[in-house]
């Protein structure tokens, strides 16, 4: 069984502002005090890990030991099945230092020239971790296809090229509150609520 959350406060373990965005939409019904790494001058950890889990994980673990607080971390990507699951958990580092994912979307379009197949995948993972260092992580995944041009100035990272199944829309044109019920992260954190936070209010 996993470990109960039963305090009010959270840090968001993401100096990324469109993510925290997101993580603190999902956790409004539940009454949280939600709290970013940036502002609290926390470090942002070399992610090291081979998967979502494991850098997921990394990071929550290391946010809630130097904050003291309980902390959620996201790690997340574009899996592309015509390129091997490529950017993969690579997807922000395709991006730069800079986080041009302007960039990192031509680089996608690029390396799909000659392939027929456009599907895709957003893959989240958030972890859950206590300062005494236990972790619970919860996947979630939005199946979908992929476009060029980029359309949308809506959401981030490679959410203008990312069609979801069923849709006609991409993420960057798609109204957030749509996106929040749909996404990738929507769905790990739906695992997550169910398994680790008392709902305090429907919404």
């Amino acid at each position: 069984m996993a470990r109960r959350f039963a305090g009010a406060r959270l840090v968001v373990a993401t100096h990324n502002k469109g993510k925290l965005g997101e993580i603190a939409a999902l956790l409004r019904p539940f009454a949280i005090e939600v709290a970013g790494a940036g502002a609290l001058g926390l470090p942002e950890p070399e992610e090291t890990g081979e998967t979502f889990e494991a850098n997921a994980a990394l990071k929550a673990r290391a946010a809630a030991q130097a904050s003291g607080l309980p902390a959620l971390a996201d790690d997340s990507g574009l899996a592309v099945p015509a390129l091997g699951g490529a950017p993969g958990v690579h997807s922000a580092r395709w991006a730069g230092p800079e986080r041009d994912f302007a960039r990192a979307m031509r680089e996608v379009e690029a390396r799909l020239a000659g392939h027929a197949d456009r599907s895709a995948r957003f893959v989240a993972v958030l972890a859950l971790a206590w300062p005494d260092g236990h972790v619970e992580t919860f996947r979630g995944e939005a199946p979908g296809h992929l476009v060029f041009p980029p359309r949308g100035t809506r959401g981030f990272g490679y959410d203008p090229i990312f069609v979801p199944e069923g849709g006609r829309e991409t993420f960057g044109e798609m109204d957030p509150a749509h996106k929040h019920a749909i996404s990738h992260r929507a769905d790990a954190f739906r695992k997550l609520a169910a398994a680790c936070f008392a709902r305090e209010a429907e919404a």
